[in-house]
C-alpha cells in the first residue's frame, strides 16, 4: 500500500506525537529539492498575503465595531433622557385629562346631534 503523507516523489511526510509538527523525509533519488523548495517558498509567501488580508480586514471590522458601540452608547443616553422628560411631564400634566376627553366627548356628540336634528326637518 502507497504511503498517505508521501507527495510527489521526493518529500513524504509522517505525523508525529505532537499534532503541530510533521517530520519530512527527503529522498535523494527522487527528488527535485531546488523545485520543491520554490514550491513551498510561494505557498508560504501566498499565506503571508492571505494573513496580512486577513489583519488588515480584522482591524476595520474593528473600528467598524467600535463606531456601533459608541453611536449605541449615544441612543441610550438619549433616550433614557427622553424617558426621563416624558415621565416628568406625564407626572406634571396628570391633572384631569380624562375629564377633558369626556367632555369633548359630550361636545362631539351633541354637535352630532343637533346637527342631525336640524338637516331632518
Amino acid at each position: 500500500m502507497a504511503n498517505p503523507y508521501r507527495s510527489r516523489e521526493g518529500l513524504s511526510a509522517r505525523p508525529v506525537a505532537n499534532s503541530d509538527e510533521i517530520q519530512l523525509r527527503i529522498d535523494p533519488v527522487h527528488a527535485d529539492l531546488d523545485e520543491e523548495i520554490s514550491g513551498l517558498h510561494k505557498q508560504v509567501t501566498q499565506l503571508k498575503h492571505v494573513a496580512q488580508e486577513i489583519e488588515t480586514e480584522v482591524r476595520s471590522q474593528n473600528d467598524l465595531v467600535s463606531d456601533l458601540q459608541m453611536l449605541m452608547s449615544r441612543a441610550q443616553a438619549g433616550v433614557k433622557t427622553g424617558m426621563k422628560r416624558l415621565n416628568r411631564t406625564v407626572a406634571n400634566q396628570r391633572s384631569n385629562h380624562i375629564l377633558q376627553v369626556i367632555i369633548f366627548g359630550l361636545g362631539c356628540f351633541t354637535i352630532v346631534y343637533l346637527w342631525s336634528k336640524y338637516f331632518k326637518r
